[in-house]
């Protein structure tokens, strides 16, 4: 079963949006997966509690350090799972890597604060550093519950249409196309006509055109790698040859 196991100052920020809808209730009653938490401060052997200390070098902020964070991890029993570090400077969260975590069986998220944590546990454990954006968060928390969220529902029997998944934004190179709904009449909009045309072949092209269009106009980025990987082999190489 996929577990995720978090490690935090704060506990009981969680589940947060984990504990609801159809992720909750495949965890809480369908048991599907599980999440567990562990409170950094209890591995503190300061008598007072501290698990942070002034960056070395200089600065202001703290920085949590190397020996607590590292007790906190090797507190876990269970398989060996990927170790996650949340952090604004790590390789960007992508939909291919979630794939990879979610086939695991689990992960574990470490949740940094302050200035962040002691590059030494991150290396000596073989944390890998994730990003969900470029902007700064106050703690790791949220970026974590993004992770956990964006595995979870890949596992099967988590969601109740599995097929929806295939068309979703970044599954195959592209973004999702627009959604719509009753009523038809919206404040004087109108649904797309080709929608309610009932004609499903002309319905999945106006779908496919929409994603296309959608992506090459909000991310040029994942356009263009979608556009190199639907070149037929070779055809690049041959045209350079010309």
């Amino acid at each position: 079963m996929f577990t995720a196991s978090v490690l935090t100052m704060f506990p009981e920020a969680f589940p947060g949006p984990l504990g609801v809808s159809l992720i909750g209730s495949a965890w809480r009653e369908r048991g599907l997966w599980s999440l567990e938490t562990v409170d950094i401060r209890g591995f503190s052997t300061d008598r007072r509690g501290f698990l942070d200390d002034t960056p070395a070098g200089g600065g202001p902020g703290a920085v949590l350090k190397a020996d607590v964070v590292a007790r906190a991890v090797d507190s876990l029993s269970g398989p060996r799972r990927p170790l996650l570090y949340m952090s604004a400077r790590g390789r960007p969260l992508t939909q291919a890597r979630v794939r990879e975590w979610a086939k695991a069986d689990g992960v574990v998220v470490l949740c940094g604060r302050f200035e962040g944590v002691d590059q030494r546990v991150l290396d000596a454990r073989g944390f890998e550093e994730v990003s969900v954006g470029d902007a700064v968060l106050a703690g790791g928390e949220a970026a974590a519950m993004v992770v956990i969220e964006a595995c979870v529902r890949l596992i099967p029997g988590v969601l109740g249409q599995a097929d929806s998944l295939s068309t979703e934004s970044f599954e195959d190179g592209l973004l999702e196309h627009p959604q719509y709904t009753r009523p038809r009449t919206f404040e004087g909009l109108e649904i797309p006509e080709v929608l309610v045309s009932g004609d499903h072949s002309k319905i999945a092209k106006w779908r496919q055109e929409q994603r296309e269009t959608t992506t090459r106009e909000r991310r040029p980025d994942l356009w263009a790698q979608h556009s190199a990987n639907s070149q037929p082999r070779g055809a690049k190489a041959r045209g350079e040859d010309e």
